[in-house]
């Protein structure tokens, strides 16, 4: 029964549809306008808050409410701004969103995941959506209530700046990663309608499909470039992992920057309102990316008005400003009442936003959930992700010797070096979207580095040198039992990881041939991708690992380095034997590898020491 004290629209026991029905109607077009809008947080006012109200602030990557705040210290901002919300008219809570895609990156302390290119490794759809649930309860604990992932691009070309964010070159595989929808989000009914949103409850977030669609597959693997293909094509390779998180009852995706056969996704009517929203029955809302629709012109946002007029027409919901927000505001009322933007097509974007928010259950539990406080970085998180750590190495080469091989490494040997620039570094294990946008270089959060957990894992009486650049000094007296070497890419977020050449930064090469020639060596690469890697230099070495961009748990790769775990990744990406291959992946006229898409080696741990 309805309570008559109620506008219908804040009566829980009434139907989704009819509170947005409601709600609709008594909105003014500023009202509806507003809640289109997404700005940054450094921008929120009362003003815009209550006066207005917009629809969502978001966290840009290190846009925090102080250096290093605490959980405790994001709930209370975001608290605050709900309050503000909460004041308006209407009284309609805002979403607040934030790019938590390997974890809560954002959050200093919080558990950081490998980024999703180590995830395909392990092909364990189980195992992503823990890490969903995991993630959730992370990000739910600071009071934010959406986040912009999972990424399920369709990666084609590893010189793209956001090949860590993708799962793999093969589509299937990326499918079978979605589950961490579910995760984020709870798992919905089997008669859940798929495209419609869903959300389990409080201690779940709302998910993002990204970036819609064929952002993987640009030409040359240019960050915001053109994918040129067929629709057959784009439908085979990369709107397959969509269908699987509509089935998952994903809440919100995001349009790409990139465009298809020269036409820019943000304007794309055809994709985004025939394709998603109407033959694939997407009930959701359509986010832009951050001032993605400036991009319709040039110079970027030069013409603010064609810009808005062609990304809202071609269906895109909540537009995320970030900053602009009153000139946005301006030129979208003036567009709808001078006709050019259809009222029914406003009332549309508002609907699907509001039917997202009523999902949530934001009008009725608006406010952070302070119990869930102490979950953020905790030990079981953690052991969380040490195990997807173990799960997601790559063992490339073991042994010059089918019959002798390297691995598992002996704990008890008497002296090990451990090199590289990488052996120490929790930013460079983290890599991008880790604290700040890019990421960063050294101890930017909470972890174990590799070289930490080597000292942790070998015997008493073992002695552990640590050269982060090794010289012929490095060797001079000294007898090693064997050498980590752990060499890899800086930190690198989007366009500043487009890469012409694939070298190993830092001098990585050198560093390995110097090591090698003098120690056994066994060597752990960290990247976002596969790196160019010299047949002589592979010779060189006993062992090679790829450990991708492991995070914060290094502990993971000393747990298979000395044979308490075996490894199980297999590579989610063709590792190329020289840049001009590029693009090439599985299935190709003229595939030759250095090591095929599903490569990955075992060790025999009979005869562990």
């Amino acid at each position: 029964m309805a309570n008559e004290l109620l506008p219908l629209y804040r009566d829980a026991s009434q139907p989704v549809e009819l509170r947005v029905r409601d709600l609709l109607s008594r909105m003014t077009l500023t009202e509806k306008a507003a809640q289109m809008t997404q700005i940054e947080r450094r921008v929120v006012s009362p003003a815009v808050l209550s006066g207005l109200p917009v629809g969502s602030v978001l966290s840009a990557g290190g846009s925090s409410p102080s250096e290093r705040a605490s959980p405790r210290e994001w709930a209370d901002m975001v608290d605050q701004m709900q309050r503000l919300a909460l004041a308006s008219r209407l009284g309609i809570p805002i979403l607040y969103g934030i790019d938590a895609v390997h974890g809560h990156n954002s959050i200093y302390g919080a558990t950081i995941f490998p980024h999703n290119i180590a995830l395909g490794a392990t092909r364990d759809g189980d195992l992503a959506r823990r890490i969903g649930e995991v993630t959730a309860l992370e990000v739910r604990a600071t009071g934010i209530h959406w986040t912009f992932a999972p990424c399920v691009a369709v990666l084609r070309d590893p010189r793209w700046g956001r090949c860590y964010e993708c799962y793999s070159e093969d589509t299937e595989i990326v499918r079978t990663m979605t589950s961490i929808v579910a995760g984020l989000q709870g798992s919905a009914p089997q008669d859940h309608p798929p495209g419609h949103p869903f959300l389990a409850g409080r201690n779940n977030v709302i998910a993002c499909a990204k970036h819609f669609v064929g952002d993987g597959g640009t030409d040359k693997g240019k960050n915001e470039g053109n994918t040129i293909c067929t629709f057959e094509q784009l439908d085979a390779i990369h709107m397959k992992p969509y269908l699987d998180c509509l089935a998952q009852g994903v809440s919100t995706i995001m349009a790409s920057y990139s465009s298809w056969n020269g036409e820019p996704l943000h304007s794309n009517w055809y994709l985004i309102t025939e394709i998603l929203k109407g033959k694939l029955g997407f009930k959701g809302f359509v986010v832009s990316d951050w001032e993605g629709i400036d991009r319709l012109c040039q110079p970027h946002g030069s013409d603010y008005r064609y810009c808005i007029l062609a990304s809202i027409n071609a269906g895109i919901d909540m537009i995320m400003v970030p900053f602009r927000y009153e000139k946005f505001l301006e030129d979208l009322i003036f567009l709808v009442e001078s006709g050019r933007i259809p009222m029914s097509r406003i009332d549309d974007a508002v609907a699907c936003i509001l039917r997202v928010k009523f999902v949530a259950g934001l009008f009725e539990q608006p406010f952070s959930d302070r119990s869930l406080l102490d979950v953020v970085g905790c030990k079981e998180h953690r052991l969380l992700a040490r195990e997807a750590v173990r799960k997601s190495l790559v063992l490339l080469k073991n042994g010059n010797d089918m019959k002798k091989p390297f691995l598992p490494l002996d704990k008890n040997a008497r002296k090990i070096l451990v090199a590289g620039s990488h052996a120490d570094d929790i930013g460079f294990q983290c890599g991008g979207w880790t604290m700040t946008w890019h990421g960063g270089s050294g101890r930017i959060t909470i972890g174990t580095t590799i070289l930490e957990a080597i000292i942790e894992a070998v015997g008493n009486e073992t002695e552990v040198t640590y050269e982060k650049f090794p010289t012929e000094a490095t060797f001079s007296d000294q007898e090693y039992s064997y050498a980590i070497v752990a060499v890899g890419e800086d930190a690198y977020a989007e366009f500043l990881g487009d890469r012409t050449q694939l070298n190993i930064p830092f001098d990585g090469a050198s560093i390995i041939s110097l090591v090698a020639r003098r120690v056994p060596t066994v060597v752990i690469v960290i990247s976002g991708r596969p790196l160019t890697i010299e047949l002589e230099l592979l010779d060189k070495v006993e062992a090679l690992v790829a450990a991708w961009l492991p995070g914060t748990e290094g502990g993971g790769v000393a747990d298979v380095l000395f044979g308490n775990y075996n490894f199980e990744g297999l590579l989610p990406i063709t590792w190329f034997k020289s840049l001009d291959q590029l693009p090439m992946n599985a299935g190709d006229d003229t595939y030759d590898p250095l090591f095929p898409l599903g490569y990955g080696l075992k060790m025999n741990l009979e005869k562990k020491n």
